[in-house]
């Protein structure tokens, strides 16, 4: 891709997620469901809700992953940490065991879960909100959930974009707030020239990094809304979507009609 080319999408893709990230916070749908969706926006008073969510982000849909922490809650009637740091690790299975089990591994998750409640109520005196205080680094946050059992750098980069992104934690650098390789935010670099076809999540994430070393997951949010607004996987309606003038899949009418309109 031509250098001027690259920069001109790149300042267009930043411009845009600086907007969408100045917005004020608005609890974010993870599941659909308003009353699992309510809990883990409870930063104030179930932060653990958010992060044993995450940790159960493993070979699941994301919305199966994210509403194990409301179903546990209606198995035991509350998702107090003072309740959950009492349960053994047979309790824990049981919970996630069901039926129906709430994971595809549930024995597995259940480990996990049960070192994820350990590891809060030891290194964090039972306050999840302790892993993001004090405005620290994006890297510490990315370290601190890589320390969860199960959570590897995929899912520790994706709760630090929440937090950071969506939920507006303060941190002293965005360095680490990685680019998200999802689906839409995928199929934009490829079709605007950024990677590949078929390009790893490395090249990805390398690719953001390369566009905007000081905050590559400032990339996310626009190239994400253009994904599910307008550059669907069949029939991309380019006549509405604004990248359409720097685009090399666009029609080429569209982009000249786009770049004849500005």
């Amino acid at each position: 891709m031509v250098a001027d080319a690259e920069h001109r999408i790149a300042a267009t893709l930043i411009d845009r997620g600086s907007f969408l990230l100045s917005r004020p916070f608005e609890p974010i749908q993870f599941t659909g469901d308003p009353e699992a969706d309510a809990l883990l926006n409870n930063l104030s008073q179930y932060p653990h809700a958010f992060v044993t969510a995450c940790v159960m982000h493993r070979q699941v849909r994301a919305e199966s992953a994210w509403i194990i922490p409301y179903k546990i809650a209606q198995r035991r009637g509350s998702f107090e940490f003072s309740l959950l740091s009492t349960l053994g690790l047979k309790d824990v299975l049981d919970l996630m065991a069901g039926p129906p089990p709430l994971h595809r591994f549930p024995e597995t998750m259940a480990k996990n879960l049960h070192s994820a409640l350990a590891r809060i109520a030891g290194e964090y005196h039972g306050n999840a909100s302790e892993i993001w205080a004090e405005c620290p680094s994006s890297a510490t946050i990315v370290r601190r959930f890589l320390e969860f059992d199960g959570v590897g750098p995929k899912i520790a980069t994706m709760a630090a974009n929440f937090l950071v992104r969506d939920f507006k934690i303060a941190v002293s650098d965005k360095v680490s707030i990685e680019i998200s390789p999802d689906v839409h935010v995928r199929r934009v670099f490829t079709r605007l020239g950024l990677i590949s076809e078929g390009a790893s999540n490395e090249v990805l994430i390398y690719r953001a990094r390369e566009m905007h070393p000081l905050y590559p997951g400032i990339l996310d949010p626009a190239s994400w809304e253009i994904g599910r607004s307008w550059c669907a996987p069949q029939r991309p309606d380019c006549e509405e979507c604004y990248m359409a003038r720097f685009c090399p899949t666009a029609p080429t009418k569209e982009a000249a009609r786009r770049g004849d309109s500005e």
